[in-house]
């Protein structure tokens, strides 16, 4: 497999910090991760998978193969196969052929698709995995420290890019939130005046027309607002 020299790899990272601070949706993000991964590390497939807190499982999330057979929505367990096993131990692990290594689980779809070494390296955030990032190719091949330097960057990279998507969603649920319930405040306080009720009446008056027409309580509350600002004048 031909070398990528220092500066390919670089032009690599270079271009995947500025897709993480672009405005691209963080699916065409990871994406772009792995085809410049794949591109630099002459790989025939590079994919990344991010591990479910819930189940503890990883998922496939992105890849640049175009076999069906690999796109298929696959899961693998903590610490199971050599995905699991790169999350759970949060290090690098290099395999110089997937054939012979009784830990690779997948060895079907190995043969299938003619992989041969593989490198898989985990995600961290703040010494945490979310995920995992591996290289496969179609020879044998020596990943050198360089390689494993590299992979692990990008996946540096793409567990940032991740974090942040995570905390602007975080924020602004929260941000919402608060504003539904300075709503739902403020229209309880009409419904209270107008209609002499307490603030429990209120709010299940409020509730019940969000029930009955399936709309979000911000909806609600900002129609009786509106309502009451229209009388008003």
């Amino acid at each position: 497999m031909p070398k990528s020299s220092y500066k390919d790899y670089i032009e690599t990272l270079t271009k995947i910090s500025t897709a993480i601070t672009s405005d691209l949706y963080l699916g065409d993000v990871l994406k772009l991760i792995v085809t410049l991964t794949a591109n630099v590390m002459k790989a025939k497939i590079c994919s990344l998978w991010l591990l479910e807190e819930k189940t503890k499982e990883l998922r496939i999330r992105a890849t640049q193969a175009m076999s069906e057979e690999y796109l298929k929505d696959r899961t693998i367990k903590l610490g199971e196969g050599i995905v699991g096993l790169a999350a759970k131990d949060k290090k690098p692990v290099v395999i110089s052929n997937v054939l012979e290594d009784s830990r690779y689980k997948e060895k079907k779809l190995a043969k299938k698709e003619n992989l041969v070494s593989m490198l898989s390296v985990p995600m961290l955030v703040k010494k945490k995995a979310i995920g995992v990032i591996n290289c496969y190719t179609t020879s044998h091949y020596d990943f050198t420290k360089s390689d494993v330097n590299l992979l692990s960057a990008v996946a540096n990279q793409a567990a940032v890019a991740i974090e942040n998507t995570e905390l602007m969603v975080k924020t602004k649920i929260i941000q919402e939130e608060l504003e539904t319930r300075k709503k739902v405040e403020r229209a309880k306080g009409v419904l209270m005046r107008q209609q002499g009720l307490d603030e429990e009446e209120a709010y299940n008056l409020i509730r019940k027309a969000s029930m009955d027409k399936r709309v979000p309580m911000k909806s609600i509350a900002e129609a009786i607002i509106i309502a009451h600002e229209i009388k008003r004048t």
